[in-house]
């Protein structure tokens, strides 16, 4: 039915500071993926008729200029939202847009909420002046829900604002989610321990598109999100996990299962997220097939990937995320070529690569994402630069300046996935300073490297892919001890690494990656007259260029 002109058109207005922007797509997506409980839709709340979903909710806010009015398009949506939801923080008290989004739509719709959400620090500090003021100029003390942690909470917080939105009450909302959240656990925890049991999630999946397909509509544009959704969830979350334990045959049928979804649809057909999700799907099943050792397959995959992203590019070339996405194609392309050794492919590709990534920071230089590219590329750069002939010059060149880039992106940030990286570049650079004959600097390199990874491993000791980036890293101070004569610390170091690749090798038999660097340490290990004088020939460095892959960077909207 159409909708009529005093029908709003928004659910809902998000207002929030550019400082607050990625807490604003978070709750943005969380809002619009809402199913609010069957027996609530259609009754009457505090809002009129309680809806189904939440949407649309307007975010995408162009920033404004320096100086002057709103925009017409922030009134005009302004002017058709049901609410405004303020994000409350320290930058948002700051930000002069936020206050005249506030009294503007005061203004508009005197009658109509304003629900404040406190993202951090105390409510005096947060919340901005506009929200303290009614329209009459009568004081005025806001009720906000709050996300911190010492506060309602994300979860809680979240379903007091949907309470809001739609004007039904919280506890109704709070038992749904108890129940959902009960259901997801058991699954989440049961894919993991058990790869047989991805079987059961997907045929409750299918069970479900099977009564979904008994439904009209807007139920069938439902399932296919749903749908869309658990390709994401085992693109992230799951592949995260069953990564960090290092399965690739459960892997293997994770990526298969996701890539099951595809089949059969008319590719034509699909919109720009499901093209570019499924191209993250190849780039996962190149990268699980090249650890198998299957580089011919690899490739193949690869390549199906590129030209999805080539052609997504072609249709927008100034737009970032499809600039992202096919940065990533670049990527698996050239580092399938360097693990042939195919060095001069390797190079053209990653040159390419690197050419996208400096057109993201030109675009956005303030984003860590884009950032992390430049350092990644700078770094594959290094690589080739330490393959022979090698150019210690350029080498050192690209590492600084992959490292720089790198430091910048995770300055503050105490991720795991950005600590990693840091880590890699650390190592490369000591590369690049030992093939320049820097030992010394080098050396202090190596071990910033090993502080980095045994942090990382202290935080969660059981990941099997920390204890890898472990032991490569104190690998990398006993290859630095070699060099400068120190043989001794060095073959200390080196047993330590052979006896914990045995227990890693045992873990996961079908890692070949793992297989062959044990090889390696005990070919070091064997050759004692050498050690004894300090020369070290036939040890090689194992730093892999690092991925810009999916497992950090799952959206790049």
């Amino acid at each position: 039915m159409a909708m009529t002109m005093a029908e709003p058109r928004y659910a809902a207005f998000l207002s929030y500071s550019h400082a607050d922007a990625a807490t604003a797509r978070w709750l943005h997506r969380k809002l619009e993926g809402y199913r609010v409980p069957r027996r609530l839709i259609g009754t009457i709340g505090e809002r009129g008729l309680v809806p189904a979903r939440l949407i649309p909710i307007f975010r995408d806010r162009e920033e404004l200029p320096a100086a002057g009015d709103l925009s017409s398009t922030v009134r005009a949506a302004l002017q058709a939202s049901s609410c405004l939801i303020v994000l409350c923080s320290r930058d948002a008290a700051a930000s002069q847009w936020v206050g005249r989004e506030i009294e503007t739509f005061r203004t508009l719709h005197p009658n109509r909420p304003i629900l404040a959400v406190l993202l951090d620090g105390a409510p005096g500090d947060c919340f901005p002046s506009a929200l303290h003021t009614s329209r009459d100029g009568a004081a005025v003390e806001p009720l906000a829900a709050d996300l911190r942690r010492g506060g309602d909470g994300r979860s809680l917080g979240f379903l007091k604002l949907v309470a809001g939105v739609t004007g039904t009450g919280v506890d109704a909302l709070v038992q749904r989610d108890a129940a959902r959240k009960l259901r997801r656990v058991t699954a989440v925890t049961l894919v993991a321990l058990v790869a047989t049991l991805v079987m059961a999630v997907l045929t409750i999946i299918a069970l479900d598109a099977r009564r979904e397909a008994e439904r009209q509509g807007a139920e069938a544009e439902r399932q296919r999100a749903e749908a869309e959704g658990l390709v994401e969830f085992m693109l992230t979350d799951l592949r995260e996990k069953l990564s960090g334990e290092v399965r690739l045959k459960v892997l293997g049928e994770v990526n298969q299962r996701a890539f099951d979804h595809y089949a059969g649809q008319d590719l034509s057909a699909l919109g720009t997220d499901e093209l570019e999700r499924r191209a993250r799907l190849l780039h996962a099943m190149g990268e699980d097939d090249g650890k198998r050792g299957m580089a011919d397959r690899a490739l193949a995959t690869f390549g199906e990937a590129y030209r999805t992203t080539e052609a997504l590019l072609a249709a927008a070339p100034n737009d970032a995320r499809r600039i992202f996405a096919h940065a990533q194609s670049e990527y698996w392309v050239g580092y399938n070529a360097f693990e042939r050794r195919d060095f001069a492919n390797a190079r053209r590709a990653w040159e390419r690569y690197d050419a996208l990534a400096k057109r993201l920071v030109a675009i956005d230089p303030s984003r860590r994402e884009w950032r992390k590219e430049a350092g990644f590329a700078q770094g594959n750069l290094c690589t080739i630069a330490l393959q022979k002939p090698v150019s210690p010059g350029l080498a050192v060149s690209h590492c600084s300046v992959s490292l720089d880039h790198m430091k910048r992106a995770t300055h503050a940030s105490d991720a795991p996935e950005d600590l990693r990286s840091l880590a890699n570049r650390h190592g490369w650079l000591a590369d690049a300073l030992q093939a320049a004959g820097r030992l010394e600097s080098a050396l202090a390199h190596r071990e910033e490297q090993h502080a980095i990874a045994e942090h990382l491993l202290a935080k969660d000791p059981q990941n099997a892919k920390l204890r890898a980036s472990r032991l490569w890293a104190i690998r990398g101070v006993a290859t630095m001890e070699l060099a400068l004569g120190r043989t001794a610390a060095a073959r200390r170091k080196l047993a330590f690494v052979e006896a914990e690749l045995i227990k890693l090798v045992r873990f996961d038999p079908d890692n070949s990656e793992w297989k062959a660097e044990l090889l390696k340490i005990r070919a070091t290990l064997s050759q004692r007259n050498h050690l004894q004088s300090g020369a070290h020939h036939g040890f090689q460095r194992r730093n892999h260029p690092s991925p810009s892959g999916f497992l950090r960077a799952a959206s790049a909207a």
